[in-house]
């Protein structure tokens, strides 16, 4: 390592290989070696020994709504790349809605990209959108470096944004196939919706029965035809419903080529917890059962679900009434997931590796970054959170780096403190002190 600028040392670094005491050389914002703790330092390069933390991959979050321009007092890319940075998180790829304009031409993919370049404190990447009526738009978004293409299957809460019935969703997906793009789908069926009870006021029990099961495992199945008949690439977003697992494990084996997220709140918070009234619970879908939710981290462990991610959807607190007909559905998670998935995994017997399996690793090659982020090797950014596993922390939302300190996690005790977060080989924030943005934008590239 005799070009090293920057030495990490710790006796817990997370490896694709596994957990050992390693030296991590850094030299122009890219890991260099990964070698024995007690290689020896140069001269010319600075050691950080990080004792017995553990330096682990940053980050990456496939799944985060942004809303900026259009919507900044919900969020912006300054406020939610702070928050992100603030929990271990060094690469997030926006979604197409809840900004205004919404990503779904190549101009307004550059709206966003203008906006986002000087407030972006991690690294920015950007979905498209396939709407009723944009095929003709989705080609140069995939060549103007969109990371995929987002869809709804149900409306998606915002006018702008319609969701795709059973023609325009083939023709979207046949067309995206034509270059092997991929397919990013909200999978709840809005017929099934539709015949769903509608009891509006503030009792969760109503709320949930709302958003049945069978809305996700019907628009799954459809999703699954379609990608079969086309080969097609297509991921199911924020899976709720553990019902939908057989089907998923089937298709892939036939050769489907489908994957799967899901998100902490379905990994941490259940159903039977949840206050009437208590609308910073509610998202769609929902969460549901305590029941389900081991399931769902059955499927983590067996691989059929790939990756968790946020889903960060924040709004204004004023959004948020005690009706949960009528609040917005969103939780804000970035500054948060990483604690909150660690103190369930721990609990459940899984170790720090698998959460960075599912949270840096897999949603890295998701998105096609794989040979960037999403480890500690050399050949990787040197991107990297640096977490203390077994102290605890309760969560005060005044803490929050999100614009609207909403949270369903408000008074929860996590493990998992993030002592700092590295960008390329420069530290960006530490003890909630954080440096001027040093995030770029990404493109794809494969």
């Amino acid at each position: 390592m005799s070009d090293a600028e920057l030495v990490l040392r710790s006796t817990r670094v997370i490896t694709p290989e596994g957990t050992r005491a390693a030296s991590v050389a850094v030299a122009g914002g890219t890991i260099t070696a990964v070698l024995p703790y007690d290689a020896p330092v140069p001269e010319t390069a600075r050691l950080e020994d990080l004792g017995d933390h553990v330096l682990l991959p940053g980050l990456v979050d496939t799944h985060v709504h942004v809303n900026d321009p259009g919507r900044t007092e919900w969020e912006g890319f300054w406020t939610a790349t702070r928050a992100a940075a603030a929990g271990g998180i060094t690469t997030l790829v926006d979604m197409p809605l809840n900004s205004l304009p919404p990503t779904t031409t190549v101009t307004h993919l550059r709206t966003k990209q203008q906006v986002a370049a000087d407030k972006a404190h991690i690294d920015v990447g950007f979905w498209g959108g396939a709407l009723p009526d944009n095929v003709k738009d989705l080609r140069p978004l995939h060549e103007a470096g969109v990371f995929g293409f987002k869809a709804f299957l149900s409306p998606s809460g915002v006018d702008e944004f319609p969701h795709l019935e059973r023609e325009p969703l083939a023709r979207a997906m046949a067309e995206i196939a034509a270059f092997d793009g991929l397919l990013i789908v909200h999978a709840e069926d809005p017929h099934r919706l539709a015949s769903a009870p509608q009891r509006p006021g503030p009792r969760y029990a109503d709320f949930l029965a709302s958003r049945p099961r069978d809305a996700e495992d019907t628009a799954i199945a459809r999703l699954i035809r379609e990608a079969k008949a086309l080969h097609a690439r297509v991921h199911v977003l924020h899976l709720s419903s553990s019902d939908a697992l057989p089907m998923i494990a089937e298709a892939r084996a036939e050769g489907v080529r489908i994957t799967v997220e899901t998100c902490p709140h379905y990994l941490t918070l259940t159903a039977e917890e949840v206050p009437d009234g208590a609308s910073e619970f509610k998202c769609c879908p929902p969460i549901r059962e305590a029941a389900n939710q081991d399931l769902l981290w059955q499927a983590l462990a067996d691989g059929t679900i790939d990756c968790v991610v946020t889903d960060h959807s924040p709004s204004t607190a004023d959004l948020k009434t005690d009706d949960f007909a009528t609040a917005w559905g969103g939780i804000s998670g970035l500054q948060l997931s990483l604690p909150a998935v660690w103190t369930e995994a721990r609990r459940r017997g899984h170790g720090l590796e698998d959460v960075v399996r599912w949270m840096s690793a897999r949603t890295s090659e998701l998105v096609g970054l794989d040979d960037r982020k999403g480890a500690i090797a050399a050949g990787r950014d040197a991107d990297f959170a640096v977490l203390a596993p077994d102290e605890t922390f309760t969560v005060d939302p005044a803490s929050l780096q999100h614009r609207n300190r909403v949270t369903a996690y408000a008074g929860k005790t996590l493990y998992g403190v993030v002592k700092s977060t590295w960008l390329r080989g420069q530290r960006i924030v530490a003890d909630g002190e954080f440096t001027e943005p040093k995030g770029r934008l990404l493109t794809r590239t494969n």
